[in-house]
């Protein structure tokens, strides 16, 4: 499958970290079928710049740890198929944009007790889900339906189980 990833990088201490992106992004395309050429742009940053991001974008003035803007309003479970998902311009299906905070990853790896591969592995899981319809804004259903598919996904990669 094409794929095209482009990072935007801010801030980048930990050099393997575009690489668990694109493997987890290939994983993830992988387990939910998705057979059209995609595009998908990643912007790794720190708490500063997700900060700002999240309270323009949802006028939450906080950082996070990851932030996912969908091109399309897709089904969970269902992939984009068809022409009317292609860019007519790149050939590709735009999934959208991804933001991650790698001082929030870190951060959290530590809290958690895991590796900072693992932490931006499951993030990236995480935003691509939402990317492809995935959400969680309940506390039931669909939290659990989302939360099943990153541990499957997460445990189909090498390392990447807690």
């Amino acid at each position: 499958m094409k794929l095209n990833i482009a990072f935007d990088v801010f801030t980048l201490r930990q050099p393997f970290v575009t690489a668990v992106i694109r493997q987890c992004v290939e994983s993830t395309l992988t387990a939910e079928r998705v057979n059209v050429p995609c595009e998908i742009n990643v912007m790794i940053t720190n708490d500063k710049g997700i900060r700002a991001i999240n309270k323009a974008s949802r006028n939450i003035d906080r950082e996070t740890d990851v932030l996912s803007f969908p091109m399309f309003e897709l089904e969970a479970g269902t992939p984009p198929e068809g022409e009317k998902y292609l860019d007519p311009e790149t050939g590709l299906c735009p999934l959208g944009d991804m933001v991650i905070s790698l001082e929030r990853a870190v951060a959290q790896a530590k809290e958690y007790g895991h590796s900072v591969r693992r932490e931006v592995g499951y993030l990236t899981i995480h935003s691509m889900l939402h990317l492809l319809g995935y959400d969680h804004m309940d506390e039931g259903p669909q939290k659990a339906a989302m939360r099943a598919r990153e541990e499957k996904i997460a445990s189909s990669i090498m390392g990447m189980t807690r």
